[in-house]
C-alpha cells in the first residue's frame, strides 16, 4: 500500500494521471470513497492519461459509460452508486471482467460478489474542499508491480 495526499483537483488528476499511465488491457481499478471524495476527478485524470478527448463525467445514472481510447481499446468507467446488489438483468460482470479493456469502477463494493480476485483498489479520503489522501492497495502481483513503480 502506498499513500498519497493531494492539495487540488488538478493534483488529484495528476496523481491519476501517473497510475493511468501504467494500465493495459484487463486493468481493473476501484475507486472508493464517500460522496465528492473525488472518485470521478480521479477518473478524469485515468482518461488523460489514455488519451481520452472526451470529457469522462460520472456514469450515475446510466451506470456505465464507454470511452474509446484507441482501435483496440476502450475505457469502461461504471458508477455503482445506484445499485443495491446485482441486477442480473444487466450484464455487469461483461464489462468488469472485460479483458479487453480497462476498467474503473465507482463505488464497487455495491457488486463485492462480481469483482475479480485481483484489482488495484484506490481508496479516498475528503479532508478538506480541496485535500484528499489515497490509499493504493493492490490485490494481485501486476497490481503489486504497478505500484512498485509509483
Amino acid at each position: 500500500m502506498k499513500e498519497y495526499k493531494t492539495n487540488s483537483s488538478e493534483e488529484t488528476i495528476d496523481l491519476a494521471f501517473k497510475i493511468g499511465s501504467f494500465l493495459k488491457k484487463g486493468y481493473v481499478i476501484l475507486l472508493n470513497g464517500e460522496l465528492g471524495a473525488g472518485k470521478t476527478t480521479f477518473s478524469k485524470g485515468i482518461g488523460r492519461a489514455l488519451g481520452i478527448k472526451n470529457n469522462i463525467s460520472s456514469p450515475s445514472f446510466t451506470i456505465l459509460k464507454r470511452y474509446e481510447v484507441n482501435e483496440e481499446l476502450v475505457l469502461n468507467h461504471l458508477d455503482l452508486y445506484r445499485l443495491e446488489g446485482v441486477n442480473f438483468d444487466f450484464d455487469l460482470e461483461e464489462y468488469i471482467l472485460d479483458e479487453d479493456s480497462i476498467t474503473v469502477i465507482e463505488w464497487p463494493f455495491q457488486v463485492e460478489e462480481l469483482l475479480p480476485k485481483e484489482y488495484l483498489l484506490i481508496d479516498i479520503k475528503y479532508i478538506s474542499d480541496e485535500k484528499r489522501s489515497f490509499n493504493i492497495i493492490p490485490k494481485g502481483k501486476k497490481y503489486e508491480e504497478l505500484v512498485s513503480k509509483l
